[in-house]
């Protein structure tokens, strides 16, 4: 049997990714094949939040194994290098160990990490994280978000009130690292320099069908206990992290139809982002089953195996 490669599946928030990558586990079980499923979710790493995250239930896990689901308390912070490091260990494990990861997530920052040496920024200077939380704290998330466009209007791309990205923001131009879209290699957006040999495949669909399929994707986490879920972790203290996940502030408010709104801005950010990945093989889901789109991508992790 060759030796397996890296199999990525990425795409918009209830798109069917799970859906698929089991059918493809299937597939490759089939042909002799051990896969596993490496999670690349900025949210899915929260235990207590797998409804609300869309994480694989016991079910699908029974069917596939995944890793680096639901291994953290929501009280707990949590980043994109903490990550790259317990990815980059998952998907070499597997491969050691002739498996097949499949590599699945909407989280284009988290694919990135999985997949590349993700080029992390430095850390604050010293006493930048304090200066700018206080003036967080004193002036409030938008009056530092206008400081932060009167500084570097090309790096005020983030929500007003999005207070750890603004404060974040201010620490890496005190640092001097960070430079507008363009300029050295901070700024780069996606590298083709895989760190082993991948299938990378980006799926699209119609988008009308893919907000009807959000919409009742949001209803059916609701019904299922996503605002319970939301209400249990506000209690417990989720960390700021944490409440990133989306949904989570329109849960706690009670507000349904605010959730399906973010939700499908969301899913327009991700074809988006998907459109400018280097390499990225682009599979229009629409009318197709999940089955015959795991054949697609099994096909092409064959072709790759024979260059």
């Amino acid at each position: 049997m060759a030796a397996p490669v890296v199999i990525a599946i990425f795409g918009p928030t209830g798109i069917g990714k799970t859906a698929v990558a089991l059918a493809l586990a299937r597939r490759l079980r089939a042909a002799g094949e051990e896969p596993v499923a490496i999670s690349a979710d900025a949210l899915q790493v929260y235990r207590g939040l797998e409804v609300l995250t869309g994480a694989a239930d016991a079910a699908e896990q029974a069917e596939l194994e995944h890793r680096l689901l639901s291994f953290l308390p929501v009280t707990e912070t949590f980043s994109a290098g903490q990550y790259a490091r317990l990815a980059h260990a998952e998907v070499d494990a597997a491969l050691a160990a002739e498996r097949t990861p499949v590599v699945v997530g909407g989280t284009g920052l988290y694919l990135r990490a999985a997949l590349t040496e993700l080029r992390l920024k430095p850390p604050p200077p010293a006493g930048a994280r304090e200066r700018w939380t206080a003036e967080l704290e004193r002036l409030g998330a938008p009056a530092l978000h206008a400081e932060l466009a009167r500084r570097a209007p090309w790096a005020a791309t983030m929500d007003r009130n999005d207070r750890q990205r603004i404060v974040r923001a201010h620490e890496l131009l005190d640092a001097g690292a960070l430079t507008p879209p363009g300029e050295g290699e901070a700024s780069q957006l996606w590298t083709d320099e895989m760190r082993h040999p991948t299938v990378l495949a980006g799926l699209t669909m119609e988008r009308e069908a893919l907000y009807a399929r959000i919409d009742e994707r949001v209803e059916a986490m609701v019904a299922a206990g996503a605002r319970e879920e939301v209400l249990a972790a506000d209690a417990a203290g989720a960390s700021e992290t944490a409440r990133k996940a989306l949904g989570f502030a329109d849960l706690l408010a009670g507000d349904v139809e605010a959730m399906k709104r973010r939700t499908r801005n969301y899913a327009k950010r991700q074809l988006t982002w998907m459109r400018k990945l280097a390499g990225v093989a682009t599979i229009d889901v629409t009318g197709r089953t999940a089955a015959d789109v795991a054949a697609e991508i099994e096909a092409a992790a064959g072709n790759l195996r024979r260059r």
